[in-house]
C-alpha cells in the first residue's frame, strides 16, 4: 500500500511557492508528490477533488468554467509582480461575462516592466493610460472597461457587441428588481476607456459602441437585436416590466413592441429543461394573452437558421 505524503506546513496554505515550501523545510521530494500539482513553473497547489456538475443546473456549466478560471489566477498570483494584472479573456471570465476561455491565461504588465513568459501564460506589456486595474476577490484585474478595449485586439465587432452589453446590464434581483449598482460598467465608461488612447483594434471598438446597449440580459438577445436592426425592424424597447391595466406585475420581457402589441421571448435551452422555468413561462404567457399582447418565443435554433427575425416581422405585420 503506498505511504500517504507527509503533511505540509499550515502556513504554506492551498497555493504556494516552491521556494516558501522549500524554506520551511518541504524536501523537492515531497513537493513533486502526487497530491501537489503543478500549474506553474515554481507554483504548487493542494489537489482536491473537482465538484462535479448539477445536470439539472442549466448554468452549471457557465459556473463552473469560471470556477476553474479562478483556480488558475490564485494559482498563477504568487508569481505576479507589482506591477501585473489579469487581462483578456481571463479577466472577463473571472468578472462572469459570456467569453470562452482560453489556453493560457492572460496577464498584463504596466510599461517599461516585461510582459510574462512561460507555459500556461499569455503576457501582454500595456501603457498606464491604456488600462485601469481594479482588484476583485483579492486579485488584481483589469477594470471592465479595459478589458473589453482590450480585447478589442482579438473579437470580432458582434462579439464586442455581446461582450459590451453584458458589461453595461443592470442586473436583477430573484425577485426581478433591477441593482444598478451591480452593473460592472457604464457605457460612458467603455467611452473613456476607447478614447484613452491609440490600441489594436481600435476599428472594430469604434464601431461595436454605438451598438451597444442597457438591457441586453443574454448573447441569445443580443444577437437577436443585431439581426433585427439590420433586417430594419423597428426598435424595441429592452428588459421591460409587463404589467396589466391595474398594474399588477405580469413579468419581465426581454422585446417589446408596444405600439404592435408583440413581445419577444429569447428562449434559451433552460426554458425546456427546467420544469420550474416552464411552468412559469406557461403561467406568463398566458397572462400576457389575457392582457391583449401576442408573445413570438425565439430560440437559439431560430437564431442560427436565420428565422427569427421574420418569425418577429410576421408578427408585427399582423398588428399594423
Amino acid at each position: 500500500m503506498p505511504r500517504r505524503p507527509a503533511p505540509l506546513p499550515d502556513s504554506l496554505g492551498e497555493v504556494f511557492r516552491t521556494r516558501a515550501g522549500l524554506e520551511r523545510g518541504v524536501s523537492r521530494a515531497r513537493l513533486g508528490a502526487s497530491d501537489l500539482h503543478a500549474p506553474f513553473h515554481g507554483v504548487r497547489v493542494r489537489s482536491g477533488p473537482a465538484p462535479a456538475d448539477d445536470p439539472d443546473d442549466p448554468f452549471a456549466r457557465g459556473r463552473r468554467a469560471r470556477e476553474r478560471e479562478w483556480r488558475r489566477a490564485r494559482a498563477y498570483a504568487p508569481l505576479l509582480t507589482a506591477s501585473a494584472f489579469f487581462t483578456g479573456r481571463t479577466a472577463a471570465i473571472l468578472y462572469g461575462l459570456p467569453l470562452d476561455p482560453g489556453d493560457d491565461l492572460d496577464v498584463g504588465v504596466i510599461a517599461p516592466a516585461r510582459a510574462p513568459r512561460g507555459r500556461g501564460v499569455r503576457g501582454v506589456k500595456v501603457e498606464g493610460h491604456l488600462v485601469r486595474v481594479r482588484e476583485c476577490e483579492g486579485l488584481p484585474l483589469g477594470s471592465p472597461a479595459s478589458t473589453w478595449a482590450m480585447l478589442g485586439r482579438e473579437l470580432s465587432v458582434r462579439e464586442l457587441v455581446v461582450l459590451g452589453d453584458a458589461i453595461v446590464r443592470i442586473p436583477r434581483g430573484r425577485s426581478g428588481v433591477p441593482h444598478p449598482d451591480a452593473r460592472l460598467a457604464t457605457r460612458a465608461q467603455l467611452g473613456s476607456a476607447l478614447d484613452a488612447g491609440p490600441r489594436r483594434g481600435i476599428a472594430r471598438l469604434r464601431t461595436a459602441l454605438p451598438l451597444i446597449r442597457e438591457g441586453s440580459m443574454s448573447p441569445l438577445e443580443t444577437l437577436f437585436r443585431l439581426d433585427a436592426a439590420d433586417a430594419g425592424l423597428p426598435p424595441a424597447e429592452l428588459d421591460v416590466e409587463m404589467r396589466d391595466a391595474s398594474g399588477r406585475l405580469l413579468g419581465i420581457s426581454e422585446f417589446v413592441y408596444r405600439e404592435h402589441r408583440v413581445v419577444v421571448e429569447i428562449e434559451g435551452d433552460h426554458h425546456r429543461t427546467s420544469r420550474t422555468q416552464w411552468n412559469r413561462d406557461l403561467e406568463k404567457y398566458a397572462a400576457y394573452a389575457a392582457a391583449g399582447w401576442e408573445v413570438v418565443r425565439v430560440t437559439s435554433s431560430h437564431l442560427r437558421q436565420g428565422r427569427a427575425v421574420e418569425l418577429v416581422r410576421a408578427a408585427l405585420g399582423r398588428h399594423r
